[in-house]
C-alpha cells in the first residue's frame, strides 16, 4: 500500500489528509518511484484552495516535485532501471500525476537521473525552480554577459535559482525584496545588488544600478503597482517576463514606457518548456551541467516530515522561507 496526501474539499492547509491507497502499477512508458523527498510549490497551495489554473475532481492528490528510487518500470521504458536515483520534472497536470506520496507513478520522460552529488532533499528542490528560471532567462530572454537582470520575489526558490543562472552567464543579478531583512542572505546567495521596496525608491535605485544602459531583463512574480517603476528603469528593447501574480493590486499597463522604449511584456508558464521536448532537452542539459559543476545548487529553507504536511503548507503560506521547502518521506 502507498501513503498519499489528498484533499476532499478546498480550503486551508488543514484540509490535507494522509491516506492509504493501493499503488498503481506502472503502465507502458511509466515508472514507479519510491519517494524519499518532496519539494513544495505555491501552485500546490493554489490547487488546494481551488484557485489554480487546473480544477480537480475531489478528492484530489497534488504535488509537482519529488526524488526517490526507481522501483519498477513499465513496458517500453529505456534508460531507467530499478535502483536508479531519480527526480521528477513537474508534470503539466499534477491532478493526473500527483507527487505527494511515498510511492508514485510518473511518465518516464519526466524522470531524470540526477547527479549523485545531490542528496534527496536537494534533488527534490531542483526542477520547478531551475526550469522556471532557465525558461525565462535563457530560453526566452536570451540572457547575455553583463546584462542587468532584475529579479523580484528574489528569496523564493525560483528567485534564488535565477540569481545562480544569471551569475553563471556572467550577467548582473539585482534582487528585489520587500524589506532589508533578507538583504544580506540575498547577497550571500550571489545577488550583486539588493533593493528593498518598502525602504527605497525602486525606480531610482534601479536607474542608479543599471546606469544609462538600463535594465534589459526583468523576471517578475508579483505584478501590481511594481510594474510602473520596473518599466521606468528598463532599457530600450528590454523584456519583462511575468510568471506570477502575487500582488492583490491591479496591474497597470505602462503604456508610454512600453511605447517609448519598445518594451516586451511577456507572460510565461514553465509548461512552455516542459511541453516542448526540444526545449526541455536543452533545459535539462543546462541545469544538469550547472548542478554537476556546482554553479547551480538548490537552497533549502526548511525540511518537514511527511506526517507534518499540514505544518509544511502553513509555512509555505507564511512567506518567511528563503528557498525551497522540502518534505522528507
Amino acid at each position: 500500500m502507498a501513503r498519499v496526501v489528498r484533499f476532499h474539499e478546498h480550503g486551508g492547509p488543514e484540509v490535507l489528509r494522509i491516506e492509504t491507497v493501493a499503488p498503481a502499477a506502472p503502465g507502458p512508458g511509466e515508472v514507479a518511484i519510491g519517494v524519499k523527498a518532496l519539494g513544495l510549490n505555491r501552485a500546490e497551495a493554489l490547487l488546494r484552495m481551488g484557485t489554480y489554473i487546473e480544477t480537480p475532481a475531489l478528492p484530489s492528490g497534488l504535488g509537482l516535485e519529488a526524488a526517490g528510487i526507481v522501483e519498477q518500470v513499465g513496458a517500453n521504458v529505456t534508460g531507467l532501471a530499478p535502483g536508479d536515483a531519480v527526480s521528477i520534472i513537474p508534470p503539466i497536470s499534477m491532478v493526473r500525476w500527483p507527487a505527494y506520496g511515498d510511492r508514485i507513478t510518473f511518465p518516464a520522460e519526466l524522470v531524470v537521473r540526477h547527479p549523485p552529488s545531490l542528496g534527496w532533499e536537494e534533488a527534490a528542490a531542483v526542477w520547478m525552480a531551475y526550469l522556471t528560471a532557465y525558461g525565462a532567462l535563457i530560453d526566452i530572454a536570451g540572457l547575455r554577459r553583463d546584462d542587468v537582470v532584475v529579479i523580484t520575489a528574489a528569496s523564493s526558490s525560483v528567485g534564488l535559482a535565477a540569481i545562480q543562472i544569471v551569475n553563471s552567464v556572467g550577467a548582473v543579478a539585482v534582487a528585489v525584496t520587500r524589506t532589508g531583512r533578507k538583504a544580506q542572505a540575498l547577497r550571500d546567495a550571489g545577488a550583486a545588488h539588493v533593493v528593498a521596496t518598502a525602504e527605497e525608491d525602486l525606480e531610482a535605485r534601479l536607474v542608479e544600478i543599471a546606469g544609462p544602459a538600463g535594465v534589459r531583463v526583468v523576471l517578475d512574480a508579483i505584478g501590481g503597482s511594481i510594474f510602473t517603476p520596473l518599466t521606468a528603469a528598463m532599457a530600450r528593447g528590454g523584456i519583462l517576463i511575468e510568471y506570477g501574480g502575487l500582488s492583490p493590486e491591479p496591474t497597470p499597463f505602462p503604456l508610454f514606457a512600453v511605447l517609448g522604449k519598445t518594451l516586451t511584456l511577456r507572460g510565461y508558464l514553465v509548461h512552455e518548456i516542459i511541453g516542448d521536448p526540444t526545449r526541455l532537452a536543452a533545459a535539462k542539459a543546462f541545469i544538469l551541467d550547472g548542478l554537476a559543476s556546482g554553479a547551480l545548487k538548490p537552497v533549502i529553507a526548511r525540511t518537514f516530515a511527511f506526517d507534518d504536511i499540514v505544518a509544511a503548507h502553513r509555512y509555505l503560506e507564511s512567506n518567511e522561507q528563503f528557498g525551497k521547502i522540502v518534505v522528507r518521506v
